[in-house]
Order: C-alpha cells, then sequence, then structure tokens
C-alpha cells in the first residue's frame, strides 16, 4: 500500500465510526467494540505514518487538487509523531471509561452520544495535526469545540454546565481571533496554504506580517493555555468525569502549542517574537506552578501543574534553535503522556478515597498499595526527577537554553530550574496528604476496579518506555526539529509532491 494513502484515515476512521456508533445507540456492544476496533486501527496507521514520515513528508491532496487551490493533508514528522501519540492516548482513556462503566454497571446502557462524540473529538485532534492550511487547521479546532462541549457537560450538573460555559466562550474567543488572522492572512496574501504562505509573509509589508503573528499566537496561546490566557482551564477541566479531564488536559492544550510549533517554525522563521515568546514561558512556567502549591485539591492542582508546564514547551519553541525544538518535540511526547497518566490516577484516587480534596483524603498507601504505586511514577516523571522522561526532557531544554547564551535564555533555565523543584513539591505535598497521613473520613468500602486499573497501568507502561527508548525517541526529535527549522523541505514536498 502506498503510504501516503494512508494520510487522510487518521480522520476518515473515526468520523466513520462515529457515524456508526450513533446509529447502533441500542446495541452498547457494538458500540464499544466498533471504537475500540478504530482507536486500535488509528494507533496502528499512526505508527506506519511515523515510519513513511521519517523517509519524507507524506502529502494527500484531497480530490486530486493540487495545492494551494486544494486542500493538502501532510504527515510529516511531527505530525505523524503527534498522531501516534494522541490516538494510544485516546484509546488508553477510552478503556478506561469502558472499565469505569463496567464497574458502574451502565455499561449496557451507556450515554447514547458519549461514543460518537468521543470519535468526533479523535478526528478534530487528527485534522488539526494534518492540517497543510490555516483553513482546515481551524475546521479542526472547531471540530474539537463542539465535541468536547459535549463531553465537558455529560451529566448535565449545574457546575458542569457552569464550567462548560466558560470553556465554550473563551473557546469561542479564540475562534474569532482565529477567524480574523485567517482573513488578514488571506488578506494580504492571497493564499492560506502553510507552504505557500511560508514563500509570501516575507514580501508583504513587515508590519502586517506581525499583525497576522500576534493574532496567531493569540488564537493558539489561549487554546494551549499559556500565561495571562489560562485563567480558564483551572475552572473548566477539573468539573468533568475523570476520563473525560484526562484527555482534554493530555490533549487539548498540546493541539494549540503544536499550532504555535508549526506556525512560528514554518511561517515566521525571523524570529521577531522570540524575545516575548522567552517571558511569556517564563511566567507561564513560575505563575503556574506557584498556583499547583496553593492548592489543596489534587484535580485542581493538577491543571495547574498542566498550566505550568506548557512553558516548558514555549521555551523550546522560542529558542528557535534546532536544540530547543527537538527538546520541546520530546517534551510534548512525555507530558501527554504524563499529564493524561496523572488524571486517570486522580480517578482512581477519587474513587477510592470518595474525594479529591487534599484535607480530606488520606491512608491510601495503607488501603491501596497499587495505587499509590500509580500516582508515584508519573508523579516523579513530571517532576523531573531522573533518570525518568520528564528529566531527560527539562534537560534537553536547559541545554538548548545554555547553548542559546542569552541573558532571557538564561533566566528561563534557571526559572525551568525552580518550576521543576516546586512541582516536586507540590506533588510531594499531594502524595504525603493522599496516601500518608491519617484519613480524616471514612474511605469507601469500594476497591479500585481492575478494569480501569488495567487501561491506567497500559499508559503509565509507554510512560516508563518512554524512558528505556529516550535514546531513538530523541534521535527522532532532532529529525523532526531539522525538518521544522529547515522548511524548504516541507514547502517542497506540499507544492510539489504528494499523490
Amino acid at each position: 500500500m502506498n503510504a501516503i494513502s494512508l494520510v487522510p484515515l487518521p480522520v476518515v476512521i473515526p468520523l466513520l465510526t462515529a457515524g456508526l456508533t450513533l446509529a447502533l445507540w441500542k446495541v452498547p456492544k457494538l458500540q464499544r467494540l466498533l471504537a475500540v476496533t478504530a482507536l486500535i486501527a488509528m494507533v496502528v496507521v499512526g505508527v506506519l505514518l511515523v515510519i513513511g514520515a521519517d523517509r519524507g513528508a507524506l502529502v494527500m491532496h484531497v480530490g486530486g487538487w493540487q495545492a494551494p487551490l486544494g486542500i493538502a493533508l501532510v504527515a510529516d514528522r511531527l505530525s505523524a509523531l503527534m498522531l501516534t501519540v494522541s490516538a494510544f492516548v485516546l484509546l488508553c482513556v477510552l478503556l478506561y471509561s469502558l472499565g469505569q462503566d463496567i464497574a458502574d454497571g451502565t455499561a449496557e446502557a451507556p450515554i447514547t452520544i458519549y461514543y460518537p462524540t468521543y470519535l468526533v473529538l479523535a478526528a478534530g485532534v487528527s485534522n488539526a495535526f494534518l492540517a497543510g492550511d490555516l483553513f482546515n487547521l481551524y475546521v479542526g479546532f472547531e471540530i474539537l469545540l463542539v465535541a468536547s462541549y459535549v463531553l465537558l457537560t455529560l451529566g448535565g450538573t449545574g457546575e458542569r454546565i457552569r464550567a462548560g460555559a466558560i470553556y465554550v466562550v473563551v473557546a469561542l474567543a479564540s475562534s474569532i481571533v482565529f477567524l480574523a488572522a485567517l482573513a488578514v492572512t488571506y488578506a494580504a496574501t492571497g493564499t492560506v496554504n502553510l507552504a505557500q504562505l511560508a514563500q509570501r509573509l516575507g514580501q508583504i509589508d513587515p508590519g502586517v506580517a506581525l499583525a497576522i503573528q500576534l493574532l496567531l499566537l493569540l488564537a493558539f496561546g489561549i487554546k494551549a493555555a499559556i500565561f495571562p490566557l489560562s485563567a480558564w482551564l483551572p475552572d473548566s477541566y477539573p468539573t468533568a468525569p475523570a476520563p473525560v479531564t484526562a484527555v482534554f488536559a493530555g490533549l487539548l492544550t498540546k493541539v494549540g502549542v503544536y499550532a504555535i510549533m508549526r506556525t512560528q517554525t514554518l511561517l515566521f522563521p525571523d524570529g521577531r517574537l522570540d524575545t516575548m515568546l522567552m517571558i511569556l514561558a517564563l511566567l507561564t512556567m513560575v505563575l503556574g506552578i506557584l498556583g499547583a502549591v496553593a492548592q489543596s485539591d489534587i484535580k485542581r492542582l493538577l491543571s495547574f501543574t498542566l498550566v505550568s508546564h506548557i512553558g516548558y514547551l514555549l521555551f523550546g519553541i522560542a529558542l528557535s534553535s534546532q536544540l530547543g525544538v527537538a527538546g520541546s518535540v520530546f517534551y510534548i511526547v512525555h507530558h501527554i503522556t504524563v499529564q493524561t497518566s496523572l488524571f486517570l490516577v486522580v480517578g482512581l484516587i477519587e474513587r477510592r478515597g470518595g474525594t479529591t480534596n487534599l484535607d480530606k483524603l488520606g491512608g491510601l498507601a495503607k488501603a491501596s498499595p497499587g495505587l499509590a504505586i500509580l500516582f508515584f511514577i508519573p508523579a516523579l516523571a513530571l517532576a523531573g526527577i531522573p533518570p525518568l522522561s520528564g528529566f531527560l526532557g527539562k534537560l534537553g531544554l536547559l541545554q538548548a537554553g545554555v547553548a542559546a547564551g542569552t541573558p532571557i535564555a538564561m533566566v528561563l533555565v534557571v526559572g525551568s530550574v525552580v518550576t521543576s523543584l516546586l512541582t516536586l513539591y507540590a506533588l510531594v505535598k499531594a502524595w504525603n496528604k493522599a496516601f500518608w497521613q491519617a484519613p480524616t473520613i471514612e474511605l469507601p468500602t469500594e476497591r479500585v476496579p481492575r478494569t480501569m486499573v488495567v487501561p491506567t497501568g497500559l499508559l503509565l507502561t509507554f510512560v516508563v518506555a518512554i524512558t528505556f527508548a529516550a535514546g531513538p525517541l530523541y534521535d527522532y526529535a532532532g529529525r523532526t526539529a531539522q525538518e521544522l527549522i529547515h522548511r524548504d523541505t516541507y514547502v517542497a514536498s506540499v507544492l510539489t509532491g504528494g499523490a
């Protein structure tokens, strides 16, 4: 099979399966089987795309219309890697939610729209990663918005509706800014194709190009939850069901980070806003982790660490060096899996301890030693304890910062070390309170369901595997960064290659 023919499958498979599962809403067993099969197929396709894209970008011109007129779907090293990791995370979280349904005895009567909506979300994520033009990227974000709003408000409690309303207002504001950026871009350059924009943006008025860059950064910065555009996140994510919170925390902000990485390296290689991005990265890291330290609820604590560690990803992008971008590519893989794992474990903690309030939790180490291990490993990885993947990712970013050698880069290096220490402090505090302090409330008698532990363990195994495969993964990240920095290969592949 021609590898290019695989490119649209990560979008087509979940969309078609979403339609089938919606039609089969009266047959829950078949719904589950189809949803799991579709996500397994996405993982397999993702792996094949990683192998194919490592030999050169794979470009599919939809309908046979060549770029820039037609819609181009592009699987280069970065997008193929993001597709694979996101598909695996989506699969693990779906298995977790199935396990939760089985444990709750609701497996035969699940919420009808859950599986179709979840698959539409998967399609939106894939479409954003494969988009070869800004408008298709916008479409991917809109698909995400619609699906995520439905998932966020499942259950219909007042708290969830309120959180969902905040999320939708913020997401719509981001979409409006993105739409304005699209209009200005097309008016100024006559195209929204990324490859063609890479050629034309340097030929227009520098002030207009800067305005486009700022508008795109504002739109993507809201989605990525970069300070000061992150205030919405800690109030929105913790109210959703555990599987939904986990997949949102792991994936959705990373789609925004991906868009920033793609546009900054491809469209704006002059680095005019690098200093501003470094300052934003520093503020995101430090203020985010200070927010985490102040929390007494473990869900909100993790939400603030999520915001804080977006700063690490922005750090590597802002350096605009091959070393820095490679560090961000490695760190994004680590952070997607670790953050999702932690939120899945918190779902288990809430089930076993009856609450996520750290002032009430306690005694879980004795009641459920396995749960303690499930929390301990990803917590150490997130904090950056050697030799886990978080340490390796941060080490790469620190080396890139030192290599840059500028005063602001050195301040970022110091800030990232301080953030790492405060992350360790916040997670150790949560660990001690949840597992070792005397319980202040009576623990529920229900044990942690194995059907939910197994998918969590599967994702945790992947987190540990990143450490063992760090060498090959860092090599791949280096080649990805080289491809992003030397954008001519991408431009030539889209404008002259493909099917």
